[in-house]
C-alpha cells in the first residue's frame, strides 16, 4: 500500500475491503505505524481506517469524527479499537469511548504512549520545556508546525512562540538517517538544542498486541 503523508494529514485512511474481525479507528498520523506493526506480527485479524490527522490542529473535532466513524462500522466488526489518546479533547474523547463501549489507547498524546506511558509521566516535569516531533511530524514539520503558526509568512514570530523552549526531541519510531537529519534541521529552525530518542512504538505496540 503506497501512502501519501499529505492524504493522511488532510483526509485519513479509509478503509479497504474488510478482511479482520477487529477494526482500528486511528489517528491518521499512526496509519505507517500500525500497518508495520500489523505486517510484522501477522495480525491479520485487525483492519484500519485513519481520520484526518489535521484533526490535530482542531481537537475539538475528534470526539465527533470518532463517535461517527464507530456508529458507521460498528455492525460489520466484533469489536472496535480507537487508536487515538485524549489528544487534546479534555477528556471527551474517554468519556465518548466509555459511552460508546470501545477501548482506546491510554495516555495523554502520542509522545507519551510512543516514549512509554509510565515512563513519560515519571520525566514530564523535568521536560515542560522541550517540544516533541515523532516520525510523522518530521515528514509533516511544515504542514503541522510552521505553516500553522504562520512562520512561513512571519519568520520573526518563531522567537516569540517558542521563548519558552529549550530542546526539540524527536522520538523516532524507525530507524532512518534521512529523518534523522531532517529532525536536526527542524531543531535548527526553531532555534533549539536537538536529542535523539529511538522509542520505537511504545505502548502502541502493547495495546494493538493485546486485541
Amino acid at each position: 500500500m503506497t501512502l501519501s503523508d499529505t492524504q493522511l494529514t488532510e483526509a485519513g485512511l479509509p478503509l479497504a475491503a474488510q478482511q479482520g474481525r477487529v477494526l482500528i479507528i486511528a489517528c491518521g498520523a499512526l496509519a505507517r505505524e500500525i500497518l508495520d506493526l500489523k505486517a510484522a506480527n501477522g495480525w491479520t485479524h485487525l483492519d484500519l481506517t485513519c481520520l484526518p490527522a489535521n484533526y490535530h490542529l482542531y481537537p475539538d473535532k475528534i470526539t465527533d469524527a470518532v463517535r461517527n466513524a464507530v456508529a458507521k462500522h460498528r455492525d460489520s466488526y466484533a469489536d472496535i479499537f480507537v487508536a487515538y489518546a485524549d489528544c487534546g479533547t479534555g477528556g471527551h474523547l474517554q468519556a465518548a469511548c466509555k459511552e460508546l463501549g470501545v477501548q482506546m489507547i491510554a495516555g495523554p498524546h502520542c509522545y507519551s504512549f510512543f516514549e512509554g506511558n509510565d515512563r513519560f509521566a515519571a520525566s514530564s516535569a523535568d521536560e515542560i520545556t522541550t517540544f516533541y516531533l515523532t516520525d510523522f511530524l518530521v515528514r509533516q514539520f511544515d504542514a503541522f508546525i510552521i505553516k500553522p503558526m504562520g512562520l512561513d509568512r512571519h519568520p520573526e514570530l518563531r522567537d516569540m512562540y517558542f521563548a519558552n523552549y529549550e530542546k526539540l526531541v524527536y522520538q523516532s519510531q524507525t530507524e532512518d538517517p534521512a529523518l534523522l537529519a531532517r529532525a536536526k534541521i527542524c531543531a535548527d529552525r526553531l532555534g533549539l538544542a536537538f536529542e535523539h530518542r529511538h522509542t520505537g512504538y511504545g505502548d502502541l505496540k502493547t495495546a494493538l498486541s493485546n486485541l
